[in-house]
């Protein structure tokens, strides 16, 4: 027997109407903000990731899948969204566009070799937004009111949105040279990633899970020192929005993301809650990337963007105890009696499905106790029982499985009648 691949899932008929709900809901609040989707390739150039996400990064280190092709090019499959919405943008000359800045989100499955743990998959599906062509506080603020109301609109109350400034190019190189100077000492006692990272991106040592401990850690130097007074006031500036949106926010100096794109606001929204041991405690993260377009030969436009997990979403409202409202019903289960009926029953499926109804039958020659057993099975809404007397009669008796109360309509109106007691 062929088993699934370690570290991906099955989504089974019983929770595909929960992805469903997710993701038509998470296109409704894209229009509120309007947003338009687009659809990248799964796999890109292998260059396209070693630069836009970063050489040292456990990202491009550690977790793509690359191969070559056929034509001996070095193909990966996307482990991130963003770089690929940049290289598209680039490549379709998306700055010309009449319309700026330019409001992207894209929905899809990303690959990333990670050790399997709860809300963790190699093959994930990850929903992610983009505005690219504006450097101004207020949509770097309209970023993260739409990341709270995503959550919100699910249900989901207990969230910690933590928030910080890495500053410009500027302020970087000067806390990054102090980050080494703090670090050099004993970074021979570190891991060999953090001893990797001391020269080609020493912010990544604050990243680092192995050794978050150690005392260097919470006496290491803060980027807020190190700010400039155009990221200060950047800062300041998207901390004022959110306090006019009533948005709670917590500041933290120590977070960076794990990609070494990241300019000025950075963010993580959180689980507040302790008892999920650490499984889901990340949501969503994002932040501004002012220097990704020319790092990738593109114009000089900048960006910002977040993405989040549809299974930690999903493992977060389980946890939370939240119910989707999804439809698993059907409008009206179709019982027969006699192969007249059952051929009779191909034709009126037909003509309900073309009606817009949602209408099933029997398929393995039931009794008609069994048939009504399959009905209530699919959580048929109305049932009718066709044989010879309701085929000689042109009519039929239409149940109402929660109320029991049967009404006779003609076989020309089940169509009309269903429509109408479904409003």
């Amino acid at each position: 027997m062929i088993h699934i691949p370690r570290g991906t899932q099955d989504i089974l008929p019983s929770e595909s109407p929960k992805w469903h709900y997710i993701e038509d809901q998470l296109k409704q609040l894209m229009e509120l903000y309007n947003y338009q989707e687009i659809r990248t390739p799964i796999f890109e150039s292998t260059d396209l990731f070693a630069r836009g996400v970063g050489d040292s990064t456990d990202v491009v280190q550690k977790e793509m899948y690359t191969f070559k092709d056929k034509g001996d090019r070095s193909i990966t499959l996307r482990p991130e969204g963003t770089a690929a919405v940049v290289r598209s943008y680039i490549e379709n000359k998306m700055q010309g566009l009449p319309n700026q800045p330019v409001k992207l989100y894209y929905n899809g499955p990303m690959f990333r070799y990670e050790r399997k743990q709860k809300g963790r998959y190699r093959q994930f599906n990850q929903f992610g937004v983009e505005a690219i062509g504006a450097e101004d506080p207020s949509i770097d603020a309209e970023i993260l009111a739409m990341v709270m109301h995503i959550y919100e609109s699910f249900g989901l109350k207990k969230l910690k949105l933590v928030i910080n400034s890495v500053g410009d190019v500027e302020s970087r190189v000067e806390y990054q040279e102090a980050l080494r100077k703090h670090f050099k000492p004993v970074i021979h006692t570190y891991c060999q990633d953090c001893q990797n990272r001391i020269e080609t991106n020493p912010m990544r040592i604050l990243d680092c899970k192995v050794d978050k401990d150690k005392p260097e850690m919470k006496t290491a130097p803060s980027i807020t020192d190190y700010l400039n007074d155009y990221s200060k006031d950047y800062f300041e500036a998207v901390k004022s929005h959110l306090d006019r949106l009533n948005i709670n926010y917590v500041v933290d100096p120590s977070l960076v993301r794990g990609l070494d794109y990241y300019t000025h606001t950075a963010f993580e929204l959180m689980m507040d809650n302790e008892s999920y041991d650490g499984a889901i405690t990340t949501l969503c993260g994002g932040g501004r990337y002012n220097g990704l377009l020319e790092l990738l030969d593109g114009p000089k436009q900048t960006g910002i963007g977040f993405a989040l997990s549809i299974e930690r979403l999903l493992l977060a409202l389980e946890e939370e105890g939240i119910e989707l409202p999804v439809d698993n019903t059907i409008d009206l289960f179709i019982a027969t009696m006699g192969d007249v009926a059952d051929q009779y029953a191909v034709q009126l499926l037909n003509h309900l499905r073309h009606n817009g109804i949602k209408v099933d039958k029997d398929y393995l020659s039931r009794k008609l106790k069994g048939q009504m057993k399959q009905a209530d099975r699919l959580n048929a809404k109305f049932t009718i029982v066709l044989g010879d007397q309701e085929l000689e009669q042109k009519q039929v008796d239409i149940k109402n499985m929660e109320t029991g109360e049967a009404t006779k309509v003609s076989l020309d109106g089940i169509s009309s009648y269903i429509l109408e007691e479904s409003k």
